[in-house]
Order: structure tokens, then C-alpha cells, then sequence
């Protein structure tokens, strides 16, 4: 089976052709960074209107690099939701359309799903049951995974997702945009040891996240400082993201053991901050477990995790129809169990 897989959820515009036998045939990334940094953020509707510019384009350069004809596409994976409304419905759209002209099934995905699927891209896919810790710009959960498409909350953010919080304590710290690699990059030069920041809501019970009082702590240190310079902007960030990291892997400990699954898998873009990871590996070593990263250019958002979602929904595909469907909002619960 070979999946044609479109990702246009936010500000990257993801191509690429999967096929079941010979595995990831193509993938092509543009990435709207350079469009969003004069503003600090995603502009949505220049968001979408990008993805629009760019859609058809990669996939006539996908189908030509290798050498594919539309009449061995056998289904079209495009990101459903969750993200940005204007972008996810460019994609959907194109989806919709190219199905309808080639004849094939258009399938809808869960843009975290494909964040979950991207691991099998790796030497050694996770096997199930594990806890997957989402961590991106928009999500910060953790989910019990016993099995393909059944998935448990187990705990999210009640507040900013980790990612957002990265962005906008980048903006309190005069960095560019995007903001996670910006901090992680100041981060390095900075004194671990100067400034303690809370670990927020790890003295209390459950597995919910909160990074809205993290990021206060942040500010009024910040404003506490008569006149900041780099060096104090190099400790505060170092502070923030050790705190930020911290608080993650202790939920990840807690829902490792109240799962009493041996596995922890981590996917989105967060998952490429090397604090985390290490961090990570040090949990692994205390608690005995896996740990289970995409590489690292399948971290953040691309083509190829929706096409493998896509055919992870195979079963799916008789019962597609025509009418283009976009979910801004759209809980990984809701999904229905994979028939296998």
C-alpha cells in the first residue's frame, strides 16, 4: 500500500509517500519560519495562505522524485486536527480534491497520532502497551497506550502547553521566534545554580501540568532586575527551561509508575530538546525503562508521521467519503480503535 501523506496543520507545510513494503520512499519539508518571525508567531492566515502556495507543488515534486503515477497511490493521509483552523482546511481540502480526481480514499488524521506513528519510522519501534508524553506547541499530555488507537488521558496542561510557554518566555527574554531552541540555545551559557524556579504543581497529586505560574516566576524575576544583561538572561532562561524539563520528567516517573508499563515513548516538538533527554535518560536509569524518541528530524511536524497514521488506518478507508472536515479541537480519546 502506498500512502501520499499531507501535513498542514500549522506553520510547516509537509509532504511524503509511504509505502507498506519499501517503508518512507519521499518526504519534503518548508518550513514558514522566516514568514512568522518578523511577527514573533503564526500569523494564521499567512499560515494558510502559504500552505496554499505550497501544496501542490511539493506533491507534483514528491510523485516526480519517485517516479510515482497517481495510479499507484492507494490512499491520500492528510492532518484532520488538531491545529489551525484556515491551515488544516487548505489541506483537507487538497486531500479531498486529489482523492476525488484519482479515484482513492482521502483519510483524515490525528495530527498527535502521527506525532505517535513517527516513531515507527525508527531502528526500533516501541512496542505496546506505553506512556507517550506529547509535548509540542499546542499539547502537553501524557497517554496511556495499550494498544494502536486506544489511548488513555492521563494527564495534560491545564494552562500553556510546554512549547507555548518556551515561546513566550522567549519574548520576555527578547529572542526570536521560534522560541524553544532560542532558549535552549541562551540556556547554555547560563549559571545553573543562581536562580531556583518552582517545579509547578509536583507537590500535588495527579498527572496535570501547569506552566502559566513557571512563566509569572519568569517575568518577575526578569522585572526584579534593574537592568538585565546577557548573563542575567542567560541564568533566568537556564532556570526556566531546568524547571520546565524537571517538572516533566517527574510527571513522566509518576505516570510510569501508576501505569506499571516499562516503555515511555515522547514525540513532538519539545522532544528534541536535548535538557529534556538527558534528563529523560536520567529517569531511565533510576526506573528501569525505555525510552523511545522519533529521530530527529521527524520530531516536529512532517508528512511522513500522517502518512504512517493514515495507514495505521487502513481499515478506515471504506468508509471515507467526500466532505472536508478540519478539528481545530479534537481529544486523542475520541479516536476510534485500530482494527488490525
Amino acid at each position: 500500500m502506498r500512502v501520499l501523506g499531507i501535513e498542514t496543520s500549522c506553520d510547516e507545510t509537509g509532504i511524503a509517500l509511504y509505502d507498506s513494503e519499501l517503508g518512507l520512499l519521499a518526504d519534503l519539508l518548508y518550513s514558514q519560519i522566516d514568514l512568522h518571525q518578523a511577527y514573533g508567531g503564526v500569523v494564521p492566515e499567512l499560515a494558510s495562505r502559504d500552505h496554499i502556495r505550497r501544496c501542490l507543488p511539493m506533491i507534483d515534486q514528491i510523485m516526480t522524485q519517485t517516479n510515482t503515477d497517481k495510479a499507484q497511490i492507494d490512499a491520500i493521509a492528510y492532518t484532520e486536527g488538531p491545529g489551525l483552523i484556515g491551515a488544516l482546511l487548505v489541506g483537507a481540502s487538497i486531500a479531498k480534491s486529489l482523492a476525488l480526481a484519482w479515484g482513492v480514499p482521502a483519510i483524515g488524521v490525528h495530527h498527535m497520532e502521527g506525532h505517535l506513528q513517527a516513531t515507527q519510522m525508527t531502528s526500533a519501534p516501541p512496542e505496546y502497551p506505553f506512556v507517550a508524553l506529547l509535548v509540542s506547541g499546542g499539547h502537553t499530555q501524557l497517554m496511556a497506550c495499550d494498544e494502536p488507537g486506544r489511548y488513555e488521558l492521563l494527564g495534560e496542561s491545564v494552562d500553556d502547553a510546554a512549547g507555548e510557554a518556551f515561546d513566550k518566555v522567549a519574548k520576555m527574554l527578547g529572542l526570536g521566534y521560534p522560541g524553544g531552541p532560542e532558549v535552549a540555545k541562551l540556556a547554555l551559557e547560563g549559571d545553573p545554580s543562581r536562580f531556583t524556579f518552582p517545579r509547578p504543581m509536583t507537590q500535588k497529586p495527579g498527572l496535570n501540568f501547569s506552566f502559566s505560574g513557571l512563566k509569572t516566576h519568569t517575568m518577575n524575576t526578569l522585572n526584579a532586575l534593574e537592568d538585565p544583561n546577557h548573563s542575567d538572561r542567560a541564568d533566568i532562561a537556564r532556570a526556566f527551561e531546568d524547571a520546565a524539563v524537571d517538572t516533566i520528567a517527574i510527571k513522566c516517573g509518576r505516570a510510569l509508575e501508576q501505569t506499571g508499563f516499562t516503555t515511555l515513548v515522547v514525540a513532538g516538538g519539545v522532544s528534541a530538546n536535548t535538557r529534556l533527554r538527558a534528563t529523560l535518560a536520567k529517569l531511565s536509569a533510576r526506573q528501569v525503562i525505555n525510552i523511545n524518541y522519533p529521530e530527529l528530524k521527524y520530531c516536529t511536524d512532517n508528512g511522513a508521521m500522517i502518512a504512517i497514521a493514515g495507514l495505521l488506518r487502513q481499515a478506515q478507508w471504506q468508509s471515507h467519503d467526500h466532505t472536508i472536515v478540519a478539528r481545530p479541537r479534537w481529544p486523542m480519546t475520541e479516536l476510534p480503535a485500530v482494527s488490525l
